[in-house]
């Protein structure tokens, strides 16, 4: 088993002070956020090593025993398998010696052991070193050092993600939704919020609703994994939104205004230059998707210039439309 570097991990020295680890933290789990980053499996896994990292470093007794375990490491990687070479420095049997050979004071530690040393472990753990050190054997386990048998530990139940399709209009301002669940082969009802500004990859918690826990451990959580379905008139990119205009030839050729429909049903009245061109794509700004939780920073709507050309003209039209022609092949031959 590789030792894990937290202080690396989180680029901080072995003297960092709690503050200096906090502010380590959320710069780099706000950068690697599964929100930030859907779909990125180096991102999701960068944020649980960085996640792992401050469960440790953050508090103080994990923090202490870690950088005991650091100054030890060697003695554990020579212990013979199932042995805990630094059972006798932290249970008891004087300071761990490694001159002193192999004997005495080697035993695998109980899980009620792991618990006085670090706490019940109730979250899962990401890293098989943290689940020996700092967490994590079997609900049961052996006869234990102090005499009797272990208690069963309790665990928390594993989280679980579905995929869950959404509609931009309801992505746009939010919404409740009813979702039917199924747990054990028994049915159940659950009314589930999902927050105003919500994009294709977000994942949305239902606490409790994952799998069961394993003693009197409480329930996991569901992660709603959001899929925005297509929609007929915008295309969505992160929070901005895309749609189409179309113009008279006219408009396009000599500048105008047109009107542009967003998503929210609102009429803008969009001011093109003179000579706009087919494909030209004019910025609405603030008319896109909000941000969880700050629905006055949005996105922008982008509108893609489509020139209407009409398929039928009356004979005022046809007249004008002639004489245009006339005019621009006299100056093509000028």
């Amino acid at each position: 088993m590789d030792f894990k570097d937290y202080y690396s991990t989180l680029g901080v020295s072995k003297t960092a002070t709690d503050k200096d680890i906090k502010q380590a933290f959320r710069k780099l789990a706000r950068k690697f956020h599964p929100d930030v980053n859907p779909g990125d499996k180096g991102a999701e896994a960068k944020f649980k090593e960085v996640n792992e990292a401050n469960e440790v470093l953050s508090d103080p007794q994990k923090r202490k025993k870690y950088d005991e375990l650091g100054a030890n490491w060697r003695a554990y990687e020579n212990a013979p398998p199932g042995a805990n070479p630094f059972g006798g420095q932290w249970h008891g049997g004087g300071p761990f010696d490694p001159a002193q050979g192999r004997q005495g004071g080697f035993r695998t530690m109980t899980q009620e052991q792991m618990e006085d040393m670090f706490g019940a472990g109730g979250d899962s753990p990401f890293s098989d070193f943290f689940k020996t050190f700092f967490g994590g054997m079997d609900a049961e386990e052996p006869t234990g050092a102090r005499g009797g048998r272990a208690r069963p530990r309790s665990r928390k139940g594993q989280d679980v993600e579905h995929p869950f399709e959404l509609d931009l209009e309801d992505a746009m301002r939010g919404c409740v939704q009813r979702l039917q669940l199924r747990h054990d082969g028994h049915a159940r009802s659950v009314e589930v919020r999902i927050p105003a500004g919500v994009t294709d990859g977000s994942r949305v918690r239902v606490a409790g609703e994952g799998g069961r826990g394993a003693g009197a451990g409480p329930s996991g959580d569901l992660y709603l994994r959001v899929q925005l379905k297509p929609h007929p008139v915008f295309g969505v990119k992160g929070r901005d939104l895309y749609t189409r205009a179309r113009v008279p030839v006219t408009t396009a050729v000599l500048g105008g205004e047109v009107d542009v429909v967003t998503l929210e049903k609102k009429t803008l009245r969009l001011k093109l230059p003179a000579g706009t061109q087919s494909g030209q794509r004019f910025r609405l700004r603030g008319h896109g998707l909000p941000s969880v939780g700050q629905f006055d920073e949005r996105g922008d709507l982008y509108a893609s210039i489509e020139i209407d050309i009409p398929k039928q003209l009356s004979e005022e039209e046809r007249a004008h439309y002639e004489a245009l022609r006339g005019s621009q092949h006299t100056k093509a031959k000028s």
